[in-house]
Parts: C-alpha cells; sequence; structure tokens
C-alpha cells in the first residue's frame, strides 16, 4: 500500500465499479454522494466493520472472503429489517505493508457479491493505519411502509423459524484456525464461514407478504438471536434442541473434539441466517414466502411462550438456552 499511495488505491476501485445506475445523481469522486429516494420507500441503514485478529485472521482468510464477508454482513442486518439493498458505502484502514494483490482481491470479493444483490458502491474512504486490517461498511436498503421487519413483534403462540443451517460456519472457523487436513470433508462449513450467503431473498420476502412477525439477523449466533428477540418482544421462548438444523458435517466436527453439537451451534456466531416468528393466523402468508423463497432450508424450532425465560427443551426436560457471543466480554 504504501508504495502506491491513496488517490491510486482509489483510482483502483473506482476502476471495478460498474456505471452507476440512473437513482444515483453524484457517485464516487466526491465529497459526498447524492442518490434519488425510491418513492413510495423508507430507507433502511445499517454499518457494521471487520476487524482483524476479531472477524478475521489473514493467515487463513483469502483477501477476497474478506471483501465478500464484508458487505455480507450488512446485507445480513437489511434482510432482517426486511429491506432490499441498494447502496454501500466502503471505508478500508490499510495497514501499509498490505500487498496491493491483497487489497485488489478484497475489493473484488466486495463488488462480486454486491453485483449479485444489485449494489452500487457510492463512495467510502480509504486511509492508513497502523495497525490491524480493518473494513467498514455502510449499506442503504429500502423497504415499504408498514412492510419493515424489527425484533419487537413476537407474541405468544407464534411460531419460531430459522433459516439454512446453523452451526456451520462456527465448525468452518475451527477447522480453518486449526489447518485441518480433512481431505475436503470440512470444505461446506469452511465456505459457510468465509462466504456466508445473506438471506436478501427470504427478508424482503418475508417483509413484502407480511408473513413474519418479527425477524433478526444470526451475526453472533442463535443463542444470542434468541436472546435479542425474546427481550425486544418482552416474552418468553421455547426452543427444541433436536429441531435445531446442525449438518452432518458440523455435527460431527464438534462431537469430535467432545463439544455438544447443539449447545457449539446455538453459541457459534458468523451464521447470518435470519431468526424470525409466524403469526399462526398469517401461515398462509407465510408458505407463500416459503415458496417463492426457492428451496431455502426453513427449519421450525420452537414456539413463543407469555412467560419469560428462554427454554432449550431435551427430551421434554428444560434447560436455559445458553448466552451468545458478546464483545468486552
Amino acid at each position: 500500500m504504501a508504495d502506491v499511495g491513496e488517490h491510486a488505491l482509489i483510482a483502483r476501485v473506482r476502476d471495478r465499479v460498474p456505471p452507476a445506475p440512473g437513482w444515483v445523481a453524484v457517485g464516487l469522486g466526491d465529497d459526498a454522494a447524492v442518490i434519488v429516494p425510491e418513492r413510495n420507500a423508507l430507507e433502511v441503514v445499517t454499518t457494521d466493520a471487520l476487524v482483524e485478529g476479531v472477524h478475521f485472521d489473514r493467515a487463513f482468510t483469502p483477501p477476497s472472503a474478506i471483501g465478500h464477508r464484508a458487505l455480507a454482513v450488512n446485507l445480513s442486518d437489511l434482510a432482517a429489517m426486511g429491506a432490499a439493498p441498494r447502496a454501500a458505502l466502503l471505508s478500508l484502514v490499510l495497514p501499509p505493508g498490505l500487498p496491493l494483490a491483497d487489497f485488489e482481491a478484497m475489493v473484488d470479493g466486495f463488488m462480486a457479491l454486491a453485483a449479485a444483490h444489485g449494489v452500487a458502491l457510492i463512495g467510502g474512504n480509504i486511509t492508513r493505519s497502523p495497525g490491524p486490517l480493518i473494513v467498514d461498511v455502510t449499506a442503504i436498503g429500502t423497504a415499504r411502509p408498514r412492510r419493515v421487519l424489527t425484533r419487537s413483534g413476537a407474541r405468544p403462540g407464534d411460531e419460531i423459524w430459522v433459516s439454512g443451517d446453523i452451526g456451520s460456519a462456527a465448525a468452518g472457523l475451527q477447522s480453518l484456525a486449526a489447518g485441518a487436513c480433512e481431505g475436503g470433508r470440512m470444505a461446506a462449513c469452511e465456505s459457510a464461514f468465509l462466504e456466508p450467503q445473506p438471506r436478501v431473498r427470504l427478508g424482503t420476502l418475508l417483509g413484502r407478504n407480511r408473513a413474519a412477525s418479527s425477524c433478526v439477523d444470526l451475526s453472533d449466533g442463535l443463542a444470542d438471536g434468541l436472546h435479542q428477540l425474546a427481550d425486544a418482544s418482552s416474552v418468553g421462548l421455547e426452543v427444541e434442541s433436536a429441531a435445531v438444523p446442525v449438518t452432518a458435517e458440523a455435527r460431527s466436527w464438534f462431537e469430535g473434539r467432545g463439544l455438544d453439537p447443539v449447545t457449539a451451534a446455538l453459541t457459534g456466531g458468523d451464521d447470518y441466517e435470519l431468526l424470525f416468528t409466524v403469526r399462526p393466523k398469517g401461515r398462509s402468508r407465510f408458505e407463500t414466502a416459503r415458496r417463492q423463497a426457492r428451496g431455502l432450508r426453513l427449519t421450525r424450532i420452537g414456539t413463543v411462550r407469555r412467560e419469560p425465560g428462554l427454554n432449550l427443551m431435551r427430551g421434554g426436560i428444560a434447560g436455559p438456552v445458553p448466552a451468545g457471543y458478546v464483545h468486552f466480554q
């Protein structure tokens, strides 16, 4: 980075950005971007940062995966709100010794996922860091009025659902960190960590069809999501341990290391799936959204209760839902 300079780096980013859509009045190159609001829509804005040594390790995380993950975590937040992604701002805090090829691959990984979801890169910043590599993203999406999902809408009697598989990313991270020679057996789990697929389509379908009463992204794991949803909605939750969707690959990995697979999956984090609740009377709207989700695995894992507290049921015996990942603890 030190051999190239800020302006040349910005030029390399701009070379990778396709022509801006018509609703971008002023894009890359000015002090700020100017975008035209979407008619009859609310703007949904989120931001998240990935910090080297906290969210990824360059020893086993390819640069393209860093760029991919940086955008994916933000798109997952938009999905949890029922918002369709529209634009993003990318800020890079770069150590001077970072190889130029790594910088370019990181931007390429970001732009590939942006293209897949129709996200326009409209601005950002590049600065030097004496410490770790940091990738900070702000993402902007839109949702129709009364179609925004929140964490606070769950009510007693609602069904609890989750998308995809739980714990695969945690198993993949452990495998990558251990440098395990698994002969490809852990490839799917490692991919789940390196290149998570944000559930953008599902989130917009749940919001558009008013199919979910509440929703939360699982960036810090299913256990954390359950606690967040229960606290925001002032309800209790009952989750069936046997229903939590853990793949055979992840289950085998956890068991091989003396870990309870469900507990490890619940607390692992980095799933970027959606946890949501469905009203029984809105089940037909949910089934419509489910059909439109194009085969994405959706699993009912429990029920919302009036009584406070989170119960994890194992063979009819209730136990506590463990805490999820929390920064600074």
